[in-house]
């Protein structure tokens, strides 16, 4: 296994490590609680993508969850109750005052599962046993989605009386095709398995394993890494922003993108590269 990666040791909840150069393997670090989510670990999460996204030494990460029984079982709900906003004298606050102060709350939450989206890297995450609720929120905002065999998949928010408050009502649909599969598994809440996943397409990959999907990570992490980290930013950036934005928008977007990065030195030396069948070494970004 590798070693922890020094600038990262301050995360009690997340465990990053490189298993080749310039891939960050970023581990959600609780599995004696399935690694679900506190707020503590929802603020560490958001901390550690805006490190990564800006460290020049890491052009890909991998995110997983520590552990065999889970990726993330979601919400810690025992903590939630004590992280709460409305304890002591709040209670009595009037409808109006109480969504004043859960707002933020919320707004937080969201917020730092997000910054994954926003890193400027991409993001392979791979997903393995228990994979449910926030799992799905977190894994809609990954680049790439891989699947060991064995995972058990949900969207669960309407079992719990809530409707999915994190992400994963506005980006699922804009990453499955079919809006009656997604309405399926958000109503019912009901489980779903990796072959179900790849079958719909919001998953590429499914393995044996959790060590055989995270070994399959590796080696796109490892291709990604080799490439200009120019041109890998920017296509996550360009992809990101057309989903978003009507055709003739992103072509002018991409037009005024290309015209600072074709000046760069990783795009003649990618071509000069090609034809003389070398393989480039990009410098960092």
């Amino acid at each position: 296994m590798s070693a922890p990666l020094a600038a990262y040791s301050s995360y009690e909840f997340m465990l990053v490590t490189s298993p080749a150069p310039f891939v960050a393997h970023l581990e959600i670090n609780r599995p004696k609680k399935l690694n679900a989510f506190s707020q503590q670990v929802w603020l560490e999460f958001g901390r550690v993508f805006q490190q990564l996204s800006e460290d020049s030494d890491v052009r890909v990460v991998i995110l997983s969850g520590a552990g065999d029984r889970a990726f993330t079982a979601g919400l810690d709900v025992q903590a939630a109750a004590t992280d709460s906003p409305f304890s002591g004298d709040k209670q009595e606050l009037d409808p109006a005052r109480k969504a004043k102060l859960l707002r933020p709350h919320i707004d937080e939450f969201q917020s730092c599962i997000s910054q994954m989206e926003k890193c400027e890297k991409p993001v392979i995450c791979v997903m393995h046993a228990v994979s449910i609720g926030l799992a799905i929120d977190i894994s809609c905002c990954a680049d790439i989605r891989i699947a060991a065999a064995n995972t058990r998949l949900a969207v669960k928010e309407v079992d719990i009386g809530l409707a999915a408050d994190i992400g994963t009502l506005a980006r699922l649909p804009k990453i499955v095709g079919s809006t009656s599969w997604v309405k399926d598994v958000c109503l019912t809440a009901r489980d779903f398995s990796a072959q179900e996943a790849l079958a719909v397409g919001f998953v590429s990959q499914v393995h044996d394993t959790k060590a055989t999907a995270i070994e399959a990570a590796q080696k796109i992490a490892v291709s990604l890494a080799s490439k200009s980290p120019v041109a890998v930013q920017g296509t996550k950036e360009l992809l990101n922003y057309g989903r978003e934005h009507s055709t003739a928008d992103s072509l002018r977007y991409t037009a005024i993108w290309n015209s600072v990065a074709l000046q760069g030195e990783d795009f003649p030396k990618a071509m000069m590269s090609g034809l003389a069948k070398t393989k480039p070494t990009f410098s960092k970004l």
